[in-house]
């Protein structure tokens, strides 16, 4: 039954393109001034013009992205709408560098330069600025990072260390996803479609302003995604979400810009999780929706001083709901920076700033063995920056050094330095250099939990993890190296290279057995600690080339390489996590994108992707390609057709859940979007 409603869906968007091909045949010859404005869409910004867009996550202010001394790669909405993603994780396969993989319909791993995991530990993740990184298990919950695809001005990726700006946990990279200002979303837009696999979804936003610098949005969007592929037919991992935010823009005119922005979501996602008990059958897979649920306010003041001086202060509340069969949690955080950008003598580029976060979570006890000693707790986090950028000769060369500095419950006291050289011996080349020190600083995860799990029941023997205020942050020292150029008009390449040296990795080091009788009956417990008892490197090197061979035709394509090399210390004991750590992130990753515009308002997109295998995983290497076809029938209205893995009809691409490996299927879905602009 499964199969044949897969098909008919399949069928449906077949059908579905021929109809739309009819439709196409039937109006030619009524081309008209729309048309013609249609027509180029792909050159309306040339790769010389991409080069130049402005980004601000390797500095927090505004820096043209050639002239970048870091390995950035720039996700445009342009480059979203035609990717046919529905979902941020999606829309990260398009940058070099980024694993991202598939769990089941809801949960994803993703990591960057290695240490691909399910809640992407080494990975900084910021919306509008705002971090999403969750203290309580040190990662990303992927499920609620969500906003409308439309409002996204563009991601910006910076693979590598990010320490010196961010702080904390930009271990291997940031991810920067920037919302369009409120004065670029004017009008009405309202989206609907679904498929196989997203099976229904509508999104709606409406944006207006009074013409003296006050605008604003609102936007509502919702979602139900059916279950992927199970061998065994348990069909858990569906999944609905629902979320509305807003925005608000005032440009006083006077120097001054004011944002408040927030959201709220509200949703479900099933799952499969194991729960030990100290009584027979001492371990069930449990299948029950994740209740989630939260919401954030931000709010954004810029003051241009002049001579290319500035301040900007920023804080953000941020609310987090989350009730799981085994674990819940509700956690609240409050966030304040403040940042100086003044220029010095000498055309020095200088940056100062300060800033601070509690956040304030409790960690509720649902089954005995999984729980948080204290039950609430709130991290601390203290930090202070600077950074100047001192020209050496003229506009061709120039040395950024920096450093951040800052305090935590967990470690204390770090410093993450870093020196960037940048030289742009022409207009279209730039070659850069850096050294940078990154740290992941502990969690409750390693401080404070303790995880029972049954080892045999027969004698009845459990492994306990147990979190005892040992664990120091694990280190990074990342020697980078990269370089740009646009070769003629039409062809752009872009090249990364870097060794990272790690050290304090986290270890889970064995102890010595104990007997209990509490809770009955009588057992044996083998405790786990995590230590810090992991050490190595990694190498690698990025490609990304961009061509334009036709005014209508783009064709973008990266190459990834990684090499992992851990090792323990002599003193580790741990019997497994170089293995799993080594064999969870791929060696080769390979994409290749095309975006063709055709007569009549016609757009063809194509993406190919390989992955090579992830042993620890039990993984094997996958190809796979999707496909969007869109139409715009009008200025207003657009009808897509999306196909995705379409090489086969399910493959795994990660592990996670209990039980045998989720494959990912083939999917597709029909997308109609109406917009409507205004002044």
């Amino acid at each position: 039954m499964g199969r044949s409603i897969r098909r008919s869906a399949i069928a449906s968007i077949v059908t579905s393109l021929i109809l739309l091909t009819g439709l196409v045949k039937e109006s030619q010859g009524n081309s008209n001034e729309k048309d013609q404005k249609t027509e180029g869409r792909l050159t309306q910004v040339s790769l010389e013009e991409l080069g130049q867009i402005e980004v601000t996550t390797a500095s927090k202010v505004p820096v043209k992205a050639t002239r970048t001394p870091a390995a950035i790669y720039v996700i445009t909405q342009e480059d979203i709408r035609r990717s046919g993603a529905t979902s941020i994780p999606e829309a990260l396969r398009m940058a070099p560098g980024v694993e991202v993989a598939r769990v089941d319909s809801n949960t994803w791993a993703l990591g960057m330069r290695g240490f691909e995991s399910t809640l992407s530990r080494s990975v900084l993740v910021l919306i509008d600025g705002r971090s999403v990184y969750t203290p309580l298990f040190a990662g990303v919950y992927w499920q609620v990072q969500d906003t409308l695809v439309e409002d996204i001005e563009r991601i910006e990726v910076i693979r590598g260390p990010g320490g010196t700006i961010w702080g904390a946990n930009a271990v291997n990279g940031v991810i920067n996803i920037i919302t369009k200002r409120a004065e670029e979303t004017h009008g009405t837009l309202v989206s609907t479609g679904g498929g196989n696999l997203d099976q229904g979804f509508v999104n709606f936003r409406y944006g207006a302003g009074n013409g003296k610098g006050f605008n604003y949005r609102v936007y509502g969007k919702s979602f139900t995604r059916g279950p992927e592929f199970h061998p065994d037919h348990r069909q858990f991992d569906d999944w609905r979400m629902g979320q509305t935010g807003f925005r608000m823009d005032w440009d006083t005119h006077n120097s001054d810009r004011l944002t408040l922005q927030g959201d709220l979501y509200y949703g479900d996602a099933g799952q499969r999780v194991g729960i030990t008990s100290y009584s027979p059958p001492f371990m069930t897979n449990v299948e029950q929706n994740a209740e989630l649920a939260g919401g954030n306010l931000l709010g954004r003041w810029e003051r241009k001083l002049g001579s290319g001086s500035d301040v900007q202060l920023q804080t953000y509340y941020d609310r987090t709901n989350r009730n799981q069969a085994n674990f819940a949690e509700s956690r609240d955080t409050f966030d304040i920076d403040f940042i100086h950008h003044l220029t010095l003598p000498g055309r020095q580029d200088f940056l100062w700033g300060l800033g601070a976060r509690l956040s304030s979570g409790n960690a509720s006890v649902v089954v005995p063995t999984v729980m948080f000693t204290p039950n609430h707790f709130t991290d601390k986090l203290y930090d202070a920056f600077i950074q100047d950028e001192i020209p050496i000769v003229g506009d061709k060369l120039s040395l950024t050094i920096g450093s951040k500095f800052l305090h935590n419950n967990y470690s204390g006291f770090e410093i993450q330095p870093t020196a960037r050289l940048l030289w742009t011996p022409s207009s279209r080349q730039t070659v850069w250099g850096a050294v940078t020190r990154a740290v992941r600083t502990p969690s409750r995860v390693e401080e404070d939990l303790q995880l029972t799990a049954l080892l045999a029941a027969n004698p009845l023997t459990f492994v306990r993890v147990i979190g005892d205020r040992k664990f120091s942050s694990e280190s990074l020292l990342g020697y980078e190296a990269g370089y740009r150029n646009l070769v003629s008009p039409k062809f752009y390449v872009d090249i990364a290279a870097f060794y990272n040296t790690y050290d304090h990795l986290l270890s889970g080091e064995p102890g010595a057995p104990f007997s209990e009788s509490s809770p009955a009956p009588p057992h044996a417990v083998i405790p786990f600690f995590f230590r810090n008892g992991l050490l190595g490197n990694t190498a690698g090197f990025e490609i990304a080339p961009d061509w334009t061979p036709t005014h209508t035709w783009r064709l973008r394509g990266s190459y990834s390489y990684l090499h992992f090399d851990l090792s323990k210390e002599a003193s580790s004991l741990d019997p497994s996590t170089v293995n799993s750590t080594q064999g969870s992130s791929p060696h080769h990753q390979v994409e290749i994108q095309s975006s063709l515009d055709l007569p009549r308002k016609l757009e063809f997109d194509q993406t190919f992707r390989y992955v090579s295998a992830l042993p620890a995983q039990l993984v094997g290497a996958y190809t796979t390609a999707d496909v969007r076809f869109s139409w715009h029938a009008t200025r207003s209205l657009d009808l897509s057709v999306v196909g995705q893995n379409l090489f086969q009809p399910h493959h795994p691409e990660f592990g996670g859940d209990p039980g045998s490996l989720v494959g990912i299927e083939r999917s597709g879905y029909i997308k109609l979007t109406w917009q409507s602009w205004q002044r």
